[in-house]
């Protein structure tokens, strides 16, 4: 059984306590994982607290931490098919999705590496004539990275990328669901050469790990990626050291297909949608709205392609939906199922369960139309999309809205005038028009509503790791006047 450490202050340690994590493919564990308990966590910020304040971090020009974070990126992308190999057998994504994804990660530091030295001050044309004043820019402090299981390495990076940039340091919390590539990340930002304490990299549970980790008092940001419940959780530790937060949270994306949309581009686009990385995906387009004179064509199409997916090893490259990463993912999503279709929602595909080890569950088309059903409100990160229809583009924007989420939605029409209209009304962070499910280190990403706050990618996400600092200089000579008088 191979084992793994955390890296916390420049060395490999094991942690407090350990655990068993197990193959989503088989139900077996593969791996022990070290499991950080509240002194782990004391000692890991402690050490990010005392990098960003001495030694050769704070010394370090700008271009300099550019460079470092360049051979970090040279270091992901040389090593992304070990780590995607890694991701695939702790978490059960299929490796065709990590290689490619993985891969790409390697972008996201480039593009924070060349920033590094570009985050600006300013000067203000302040109105008294003996001040010069200006704005510096400066790395907000520690910042507690909590990230999830599911596309890991990105979601880290999205956060890692920029904070390096601004100049903090990190103690990254993975998800002891799958924590391995992170873990095994770590032992490249060693090799990188970053200075002790400078990046720690940990995993543990919710009560004994993460709530340790976002109240600690020398914690100033949180940047946190997973389910608005958690997050909650995360605002009221949050209040214990007042640090700052940025929220990532879940979604219920509306899929949008007008009657004059290509049809097959739209269904290949649903499928990438809500059936890629077994619909394990903040942005899943997990609700098909349709122009009810297409739906049965539209639905047809998407039945045929549904049915047609390759369920199999997640570490076969010819595999498009593995398992689930946990047994609890799966059982909750058939039960969420089973109460949809007992509430009358006609089950169009899927909606049983494989008998076959692991924690597989196959694509799953659900058509609600003409009922409520749970499968429409509540996230299920998993394969299941949920089809409702509507006659007009005031109905498509009402069930469009109809959700406390607003990550990203998906619009599919040939209308340019009615693709504006649309734009503006949509309440998502993310609209993507005849495509979906794509994303770039240049772009921002992020939600209104229960979707969190905050943005990750562009120079929006580097901005949020730094603080303004207003340095008032006088330029007169002259004695300072009557103290009695503010300035």
């Amino acid at each position: 059984m191979r084992r793994f450490q955390h890296y916390i202050d420049g060395k490999f340690e094991d942690g407090t306590q350990s655990f068993e994590s197990l193959d989503p493919a088989t139900g077996t564990a593969w791996a022990e994982m070290p499991e950080a308990r509240e002194a782990d966590v004391d000692r890991a910020v402690t050490a990010a607290h005392k990098a960003l304040h001495a030694g050769a971090w704070p010394a370090m020009t700008a271009t300099a931490r550019g460079k470092l974070i360049y051979r970090l990126a040279d270091l992901v992308a040389s090593n992304a098919a070990k780590l995607a190999e890694l991701e695939t057998r702790d978490t059960g994504k299929i490796i065709r999705e990590t290689s490619a994804q993985i891969a790409y990660v390697a972008e996201y530091y480039r593009y924070y590496a060349g920033l590094a030295d570009k985050i600006e001050g300013s000067h203000l044309a302040i109105d008294k004539p003996d001040m010069d004043v200006w704005l510096r820019r400066e790395p907000v402090g520690v910042v507690a990275a909590v990230v999830p299981w599911n596309s890991q390495l990105f979601l880290a990076a999205v956060k890692i990328g920029p904070a390096l940039a601004a100049g903090c340091t990190l103690v990254v919390k993975a998800s002891e669901d799958g924590p391995a590539p992170l873990l095994e990340f770590a032992r490249l930002v060693h090799e990188a050469g970053f200075p002790a304490g400078v990046v720690n990299v940990l995993t543990g549970f919710g009560q004994t790990c993460g709530a340790a980790l976002t109240r600690h008092p020398k914690v100033a940001h949180i940047a946190f990626t997973g389910g608005p419940e958690t997050a909650r959780q995360v605002v009221r530790n949050s209040a214990e050291n007042l640090a700052s937060t940025s929220l990532e949270l879940g979604g219920k994306s509306p899929f949008i297909v007008f009657a004059d949309a290509d049809l097959e581009s739209a269904a290949n686009a649903q499928v990438a949608g809500i059936f890629a990385a077994t619909g394990q995906s903040c942005v899943a387009g997990s609700r098909l709205l349709v122009e009810a004179s297409v739906k049965d064509r539209f639905l047809a199409i998407l039945k045929a392609k549904a049915e047609a997916v390759k369920i199999g090893s997640p570490l076969d490259m010819a595999t498009e939906v593995g398992p689930l990463c946990t047994n609890r993912q799966r059982e909750l999503i058939g039960e969420i199922v089973a109460r949809s279709v007992a509430a009358g929602a006609e089950l169009v595909t899927g909606g049983h369960l494989p008998a076959t080890p692991g924690f597989y569950y196959p694509p799953t088309i659900i058509d609600c139309t003409k009922v409520k059903a749970p499968s429409v409100e509540r996230e299920l990160f998993g394969p299941v999309l949920s089809v409702l229809s509507f006659t007009s583009e005031e109905e498509a924007l009402a069930l469009a809205n109809e959700t406390p989420f607003g990550l990203a939605s998906g619009l599919f029409t040939q209308n340019l005038t009615r693709a504006h209209r649309m734009i503006k009304r949509i309440h998502a962070g993310v609209v993507w028009v005849n495509t979906y499910r794509a994303v770039s280190p240049i772009a921002p990403f992020g939600g209104y509503g229960q979707s969190g706050h905050g943005r990750e990618g562009g120079l929006a996400a580097a901005l949020d790791f730094t603080r303004t600092k207003t340095v008032w200089l006088r330029t007169s000579d002259e004695p300072i006047p009557d103290p009695f008088v503010m300035r």
